[in-house]
């Protein structure tokens, strides 16, 4: 894990600072009160399955939130060739080394595998579950 001691760029480890991270795990935050409030609504409205790709939608956004924060690292920076340690969120510097950008496209695209694997179980725990609502 990385510790604050080490809020530095390290190729396909590390490329976002504390303010960064605050701004993801808010994301995360988000993601998981509307996936609670779409899978409440929808249980009790019964509504047709195709209205469960909100819940879909919505894990998936709260585990990207929470799995960037988590692993120090933003999936969209990764596959842009940036990164940000400063105060200002989205105030970013480039990845000048062409030979760090795979490792941080390969943790980028980990995270989105994650962040998907996420909204795909949610969705079906919800979908098993509505029979009992």
């Amino acid at each position: 894990m990385i510790t604050v001691e080490h809020a530095q760029y390290i190729p396909g480890v590390c490329n976002i600072g504390p303010e960064e991270r605050r701004a993801r795990r808010m994301v995360g935050w988000l993601g998981l009160v509307i996936t609670v409030v779409a899978w409440v609504l929808l249980a009790y409205l019964g509504l047709a399955l195709m209205w469960y790709l909100v819940i879909f939608l919505s894990a998936s956004l709260s585990a990207s939130g929470f799995i960037q924060d988590r692993m120090h690292f933003c999936a969209n920076f990764g596959m842009r060739h940036v990164f940000n340690f400063g105060p200002e969120v989205g105030d970013t510097d480039a990845v000048m080394q062409r030979e760090f950008w795979a490792a941080d496209r390969r943790k980028a695209i980990r995270i989105l595998v994650y962040s998907l694997l996420w909204g795909v179980l949610t969705t079906g725990a919800a979908i098993l579950l509505r029979r009992f609502f």
